[in-house]
């Protein structure tokens, strides 16, 4: 495993400021959201505001990614690629996975987004995913081993009659949009298990499947959907490890109206 990075504090002050931008355009659009949107249309929001917010997109050219929001639908789990031709309609349920760099440090974020009137089973399904992001928070520590959090995410999930995605898992961000470590939601002795230090950066993105765990990739090359058609959903929060626990670099509620 590569080392770990600790940030300073000035290079946390600059992933803070990344964070509040990256936190006010996802508020933002979970405020304007509604049907007859397209997917493109929630991506060209994203690339006004950030400009506006005089930040730069992660995600647009990262690995050739063609937008500056992965916009994932129903039973898209992750990296759905915007459109002009796939219609916001009611009762969908939208993940906006967005990422921001100020001076070339990076914080990302998702939220899954419902549009009324939801099902009791699509409602039951984003809670369940907010709460195990929340749980993951709730459990990091300076001190505490990754895999504590990765073990309280999966219980929950689990203990909620969820599945766990387990293709795609957390991972530390910094100067770099993806680095060490990797952050599973489950336990596994097939990645390495550090412990937390204050001054990490990760992000923690459960995603929750309300069928199996199994996924696929589209013809794409990145949409990734649930094998057998079940609605998925996912939180994420960019956090910075603290003695005493987590502080969220990405929270929204600032800009909560």
């Amino acid at each position: 495993m590569q080392l770990i990075e600790i940030k300073s504090r000035r290079e946390v002050e600059k992933m803070r400021r990344a964070g509040r931008v990256v936190a006010q355009v996802l508020q933002e659009i979970s405020e304007r959201l509604e049907p007859g949107w397209t997917t493109a249309d929630i991506d060209a929001y994203a690339e006004k505001r950030v400009a506006q917010l005089n930040a730069l997109p992660s995600f647009k050219g990262y690995y050739g990614f063609p937008a500056c929001v992965c916009v994932s639908v129903n039973h898209e789990v992750v990296h759905g690629i915007p459109s002009r031709r796939k219609l916001i309609q009611a009762g969908d349920v939208v993940k906006v996975d967005f990422g921001a760099i100020v001076e070339g440090w990076h914080a990302d974020s998702c939220l899954t987004i419902g549009l009324e009137p939801l099902s009791e089973a699509s409602r039951d399904l984003i809670d369940t995913a907010a709460q195990a992001l929340q749980t993951g928070i709730d459990h990091v520590r300076h001190g505490v081993l990754l895999q504590d959090v990765s073990g309280a995410i999966e219980d929950y999930i689990e203990g909620r009659g969820y599945s766990v995605v387990k293709q795609y898992v957390g991972h530390g961000v910094g100067r770099n949009l993806h680095e060490e470590p990797q952050f599973p939601n489950y336990r596994t002795r097939d990645l390495p298990n550090p412990k937390l230090r204050s001054g990490m950066t990760v992000a923690i993105e459960p995603m929750v499947n309300a069928g199996g765990e199994a996924t696929r990739v589209l013809a794409d090359q990145w949409t990734v959907v649930t094998v057998d058609g079940a609605w998925s959903a996912q939180f994420e929060h960019t956090v910075l490890i603290t003695e005493s626990g987590a502080e969220i670099l990405t929270d929204r509620t600032p800009f909560q109206s």
